[in-house]
């Protein structure tokens, strides 16, 4: 194990979070956009947007095979943002016929996110990035209180 290895993985922490701060304020600033994509020469409004996070520096498979085998000597890693994957959920439907968007019903497709759980997701991310700097400033003390000992 490196002696800058505990800063690697706060670092990654971080990054990974900053992106999923990023999503959220992508979700939040595109919640009333009905024209995002065009798709077979229709418009389709705005889909919200996940943040998938995996283990950095080990595959998948690696990690099964070690479980399998109880090995217990399992490196300690990162995290990395494996995929951006939109929600599947069904668009919300408001009746404003006035709407340049509106079908022959009066009904606007409006994109499927919720404000609420965006702002549950964005303080579940600021959490764990304070928590990573935390832990990166812990370590750093731990540093320079080990250079202390030297003097």
């Amino acid at each position: 194990m490196s002696l800058f290895n505990g800063f690697n993985i706060s670092a990654s922490g971080l990054t990974a979070n900053r992106m999923r701060m990023d999503v959220v304020s992508s979700n939040i600033a595109n919640a009333n956009t009905t024209r995002s994509q065009l798709v077979n020469g229709e418009w389709v409004p705005y889909r919200r947007k996940s943040v998938e996070l995996s283990q950095s520096g080990v595959s998948p498979f690696q990690q099964q095979l070690q479980s399998a085998m109880n090995n217990q000597s399992s490196k300690v890693s990162g995290v990395t943002v494996s995929k951006i994957d939109e929600d599947k959920a069904p668009f919300t439907l408001s009746y404003d016929p006035s709407h340049p968007d509106a079908d022959e019903d009066g009904y606007v497709r409006l994109p499927n996110v919720d404000p609420i759980k965006e702002m549950v997701d964005l303080m579940s991310a600021t959490r764990s990035y304070e928590a990573n700097i935390t832990v990166l400033n812990a370590s750093k003390n731990m540093f320079i209180k080990a250079l202390e000992i030297g003097k």
